[in-house]
């Protein structure tokens, strides 16, 4: 039972929020707060010890601070910034956070670069009553970056604590 929750949730937020930016540049705050109660319930339960279990949070509490900030400053979203945190929850204190820092980023960053240059183009002129491309056409609305922390999540995922823990109770 664990398992299923381990291999379900994530990435089924991960999943949602991506999805739920695409079409309404919005990530709903269900999202970040089912991911933080799901880990706080089944962390403990997968022999995660105590001082672990609190990296974990301080992870959260460390990226909310920094996205926080970004958020006040206008540099990202509301919606991302939750996510962000939430999503650090689940990767804890540790090497799987940057790498799922790196890689939202680094898709973050070719997300932006293919949006602005759809902007620029003709198609962007004919596709922008689309459902799914809208947002992307749209200039006057930013980058829906849900995408790229729900593919830099999706990616990462399969290295972290709680993921590598229920593979090997497969396993055996």
């Amino acid at each position: 039972m664990l398992e299923a929750a381990i291999f379900v949730v994530f990435p089924f937020c991960m999943l949602f929020a991506a999805i739920s930016d695409m079409l309404s540049m919005t990530i709903a705050n269900r999202v970040p707060v089912l991911l933080v109660v799901v880990f706080a319930l089944v962390a403990p339960l997968t022999g995660v010890d105590w001082a672990t279990y609190g990296w974990h949070f301080a992870a959260g509490g460390l990226v909310l601070a920094v996205t926080f900030g970004l958020f006040a400053l206008g540099g990202m979203g509301g919606g991302d910034a939750k996510l962000l945190a939430a999503t650090a929850v689940w990767m804890g204190l540790n090497i799987h956070l940057v790498e799922y820092l790196v890689a939202s980023t680094f898709i973050g960053g070719l997300l932006t670069l293919a949006i602005l240059a759809y902007r620029k183009s003709l198609l962007a002129a004919v596709t922008s009553h689309n459902r799914f491309l809208r947002h992307f056409a749209d200039e006057a609305t930013g980058v829906p970056y849900g995408i790229a922390l729900g593919i830099g999540g999706l990616l990462t995922y399969p290295d972290s604590p709680l993921m590598a823990w229920a593979l090997t109770r497969l396993a055996g």
